[in-house]
């Protein structure tokens, strides 16, 4: 299994850039991935770019991962990392909808 990391590229080098996840900063493969500056966030996979994300989904995979440490830790009491989910009830997306009843 391979786990996504959010990072933000501080610098554009020749075939890739240098980047700041929470770990501290990285190395990583651009190849895949166009339109990157700095400032960008991107998820990383096994050290390369796979795609261009928004800063708020950066930050909900940054939260998530923190919180799967925490479990691994035996820790509870991280329901504020997901704050988006909390309260909410769970949706199917459209495709596992069941088709609306049609009027005989």
């Amino acid at each position: 299994m391979c786990i996504g990391v959010p990072m933000q590229i501080i610098e554009i080098l020749p075939s890739c850039a240098r980047a700041r996840s929470r770990s501290g900063e990285h190395i990583v493969d651009t190849a895949l991935v166009a339109g990157i500056e700095p400032g960008s966030w991107v998820m990383v996979f096994l050290d390369a770019a796979r795609e261009i994300i928004s800063e708020e989904a950066a930050e909900q995979s940054a939260n998530a991962l923190e919180a799967l440490e925490m479990a691994m830790q035996g820790k509870s009491g991280f329901d504020h990392l997901f704050a988006d989910l909390v309260g909410r009830e769970p949706q199917l997306p459209d495709h596992l909808k069941p088709a609306p009843e049609e009027n005989t």
